[in-house]
């Protein structure tokens, strides 16, 4: 065998190896971005939005003015 043949050999042992290596590294991260694409539909189900938590609150504090409302008439009726 001439030194011409085993370079040749010895590159196309280590272009495997890189080459198995890339493979399993390119798999691992279309893994990992399924399930970070999974984690982020599970959140969004999970949590509500700003506009949500502004509507509801602001539902809220309606009812309380109401509330307020109705023992302001209470109070007055019941000192005059």
């Amino acid at each position: 065998m001439d030194l011409s043949s085993i370079w040749i050999a010895a590159l196309t042992m280590v272009t495997s190896v890189l080459g198995w290596i890339l493979r399993e590294k390119a798999a691992e991260l279309q893994r990992v971005t399924i399930l970070l694409n999974r984690t982020r539909e599970e959140v969004a189900k999970e949590y509500v939005t700003k506009a949500e938590v502004h509507a509801d609150i602001n539902r809220v504090l309606d009812r309380i003015d109401k509330l307020g409302e109705k023992l302001d008439r209470m109070m007055g009726v019941k000192n005059a």
